[in-house]
């Protein structure tokens, strides 16, 4: 359910009014003899567009009961593909699936998707996340970042990748301004779709839904799990098989290490004897049993993400003979997902939808008494958010794939420690020098391991470290990095 997606009535003959007098939230019109005809048409269209016999639901589900989930009596880890090729739990060769990436590529089958809605408010950052600066060295913006990635994938497969990117409605406008001022980062303005996703009320913990002032209720987005309806019902999935789109390759505006057009995982999708080409992922090993990430696991014979909240100590902390955790494989977000799929489960969007979660937030609204602001200083309301993995369970069969955490996974989520811009320009550092290692340049590093340099490699100079193995590339690398070098290729 989303507010862009319902009417509000139930019955259509009935006023406003008594519509929400039945459902308890008749305080959304407390205010409406200071407002302005044009405030008070904006606000009774914003109630027109709520589904109040689904929210009844959910307000009983999630807001008034704490909303916890049954962990399924079948739970059991889910098989994934290790990322050595030649590992003896499950061998595989990569070859195969690589040339069958490669043309997909080439015969333009493959989009990109990138879930952008956030904005920079926890990094303490006035504007979409996307604009964040998020290198090592040179300081682009993610969104340079990735459109750097589909340029240079553009040239090297000779084709043309489509980018889609789910905004929302908070940001949608700064982040459209945004690619004009920049030129669509030298991108053909008709191959970048944007479109807002869906929102939700946010409910007060008494149930009721809360003003964020006496004209407007307070909305917030829908959750990444939105994305198979605003796909739908922007046109996106449209224009994406008119185009001859099979595959989309989603992933989230936070992590500029994500490698958006990978051929191995493409074709693995698309061509692996495991899999529907409906849905896939890859995943990370765990650092630990109590690193806050969801866990792939196979329930009722289905793929599933389980929150790290709802696996229990026990299971989270079993290990396999080897010493490895049993419950190893941890989401970092990164999908492909067909076309064919999102059509099938959107082709009725009243039907469709995605379970809601519960996410008790701090959230600006005003006093339901006097109609004066409030700031909270602790949460005071619930967002009712979807999440995109658990559209996993909906497709026939899914494989999931190993990736190294230096390679494709440095998010920044906080302004310090965990998952901040020190810890994802160290990781991107990392990744840098391992590939100058390849190439055989000579990289210092620390006692811990980690490259004691400033280290930035653009996707235009090398989407892999085998480009740089490229003589004409080679012969401009240096020989040695200093420590505590900064460089920019």
């Amino acid at each position: 359910m989303t507010a862009s997606s319902h009417s509000a009535s139930d019955s259509g003959a009935d006023s406003i009014s008594s519509l929400l007098a039945r459902h308890g939230q008749s305080h959304l019109l407390a205010f409406e003899d200071r407002l302005s005809a044009a405030e008070r048409r904006r606000l009774r269209e914003q109630i027109e567009h709520v589904n109040f016999v689904e929210l009844d639901r959910l307000i009983q589900e999630l807001v008034l009961q704490p909303g916890t989930s049954a962990l399924p009596p079948s739970l059991a880890p889910a098989a994934y593909y290790p990322a050595q090729h030649t590992d003896a739990s499950r061998p595989w060769r990569a070859e195969r699936f690589r040339e069958a990436g490669e043309d997909m590529i080439r015969s333009g089958k493959v989009a990109a998707f990138t879930v952008a809605g956030g904005q920079g408010t926890r990094l303490g950052w006035n504007g979409p996340k996307g604009t964040f600066p998020a290198t090592v060295v040179t300081g682009k913006p993610l969104f340079r970042v990735f459109a750097e990635q589909l340029l240079a994938a553009s040239r090297r497969y000779g084709t043309t990748i489509p980018w889609y990117i789910m905004t929302s409605p908070a940001n949608d406008a700064d982040t459209r301004a945004f690619f004009v001022d920049n030129n669509h980062f030298g991108l053909a303005p008709a191959d970048v779709f944007m479109f807002p996703q869906g929102v939700m009320p946010a409910i007060g913990l008494d149930g009721k839904i809360l003003l964020e002032t006496p004209g407007s209720i307070a909305l917030s987005p829908d959750g990444h799990g939105g994305s198979f309806r605003a796909l739908a019902g922007s046109g996106a999935i449209d224009d994406m098989a008119a185009r001859g789109i099979e595959v989309i390759s989603y992933f989230q505006v936070d992590n500029p290490l994500v490698r958006i057009v990978d051929p191995v995982f493409l074709g693995l999708h698309a061509t692996a004897p495991d899999s529907s080409a409906e849905m896939s992922s890859k995943m990370v090993a765990k650092v630990g049993p109590e690193e806050k990430v969801g866990v792939f696991c196979v329930v009722d014979g289905r793929t599933a993400v389980v929150e790290y909240s709802d696996l229990p100590k026990a299971l989270a902390e079993e290990r396999q003979p080897d010493g490895r955790l049993r419950f190893l494989a941890g989401s970092i977000a990164i999908h492909a997902i067909g076309v064919e799929f999102v059509q099938r489960l959107t082709a009725d969007p009243d039907r469709f939808g995605l379970p809601f979660h519960r996410a008790e937030k701090k959230v600006a609204c005003i006093d339901p008494r006097t109609g004066e602001a409030m700031q909270p200083e602790r949460p005071n309301a619930v967002k009712l958010e979807t999440f995109v993995f658990d559209a996993l369970p909906l497709a026939r069969s899914s494989v999931v794939l190993e990736t190294r955490r230096s390679e494709e996974f440095a998010p920044i989520k906080n302004a310090e420690g965990v998952d901040s811009p020190a810890s994802s320009h160290e990781l991107q550092s990392d990744r840098a020098g391992a590939w100058l290692e390849q190439a055989g340049v000579r990289v210092p590093r620390r006692a811990d391991g980690h490259v004691d340099a400033r280290l930035e490699i653009s996707p235009l100079t090398a989407l892999s470290p085998e480009e740089l193995l490229d003589p004409e590339r080679r012969s401009e690398l240096p020989s040695a990095i200093r420590p505590g070098q900064e460089l920019a290729i």
